[in-house]
């Protein structure tokens, strides 16, 4: 009993990620199961807001260091003074595992000399350690692991709980931004925007995903449409996705991206393993397929079995009809 969870804040455009606080909020819960205090930290321009909003989900102290060297360098977090400090003061150190909380764990790991295990969908407190579960071999097997040392990173994946406030928010401290171990600066030498990029699909409440019996890009079209009338998002397969037919930021599966809406409708999509692991914790799956043997009808809520160039058009048509 005793010790100390670190939760590592990310921030994007200056604001708290949603990813953040699902992971403050399972280090609470874990924290209440082991009797450990949770502890907090977020290292960015301007750390402030975000660190307040930390300290809503973790429910204990947060410490804000506010340096610019975040702004281009994932580095500063494992190593920016007082974030420094309280890494080394921790048992367990929980991040997001996006591509900066990848990188914030590799640093940390190579510092303090840790182990790491990536990717976790769910995490427990049994027999005095966090036990982290993970997807592996594209999503066929489920593996249990621990740390053996009393000490270790872990990198949550989205939507693997729900973010919810602590009953009592924590507090906010201003933490120093110096004094940390030197590491190599990383220079950034160019952004690109994308395009046309679309809203993130992880805090869709709706996804209308197209997979191969999609056709083509004209078949996102269709798909595209529906999600306007639904006020959701658009989502895809890995095969749509490596048959150009649409971008990869809005692949959903093993490969891609990890969604929990409330309802996703699956167009012309199999539900292979790969896939099912992104979308398989959705609260309503409804699908339309041509195959009634289609993997995705053991795990669909609604198996619609029919032509999707005839079903989804009818679709479309009663939603345009209910909006007017």
């Amino acid at each position: 009993m005793g010790g100390t969870l670190l939760v590592v804040g990310e921030t994007l455009g200056g604001q708290l990620t949603r990813l953040s606080t699902e992971v403050a909020t399972l280090a609470r819960q874990l924290a209440e199961a082991g009797g450990m205090t949770v502890r907090g930290v977020v290292t960015a321009e301007d750390a402030g807001a975000a660190a307040d909003e930390l300290a809503r989900f973790t429910g204990g102290e947060v410490s804000a260091v506010s340096t610019a060297a975040a702004k281009d360098s994932p580095s500063a977090t494992a190593s920016a003074g007082d974030g420094w400090t309280l890494g080394q003061q921790a048992d367990y150190i929980l991040l997001g595992a996006s591509p900066d909380g990848r990188d914030t764990a590799g640093i940390l790991s190579a510092l303090l000399g840790w182990g790491v295990l990536a990717n976790a969908t769910a995490v427990s407190w049994e027999d005095g350690a966090p036990v982290v579960e993970m997807s592996v071999f594209g999503g066929k097997l489920l593996t249990r692991s621990t740390f053996t040392n009393g000490h270790g990173i872990i990198t949550v994946r989205p939507n693997a709980v729900t973010a919810e406030p602590a009953p009592r928010a924590g507090t906010k401290s201003v933490a120093a931004g110096g004094n940390g171990p030197e590491l190599a600066d990383v220079r950034v030498v160019d952004r690109v925007a994308e395009g046309g990029a679309a809203a993130s699909i992880e805090e869709a409440r709706v996804i209308v995903a197209g997979g191969r019996g999609i056709g083509g890009p004209d078949g996102f079209a269709l798909v595209q449409q529906i999600a306007d009338q639904l006020g959701g998002a658009v989502g895809a397969t890995r095969a749509a996705v490596d048959a150009g037919w649409i971008n990869y930021s809005q692949q959903i599966g093993q490969t891609g991206k990890i969604v929990k809406p409330q309802l996703y409708l699956a167009l012309g999509i199999s539900g292979a393993i790969q896939h099912k692991v992104g979308m398989q914790t959705a609260e309503t799956i409804v699908a339309v397929n041509r195959d009634p043997d289609a993997p995705i009808a053991e795990f669909a809520d609604l198996m619609v079995v029919g032509d999707l160039f005839e079903i989804v058009p009818a679709l479309l048509d009663e939603l345009r009809a209910r909006s007017n």
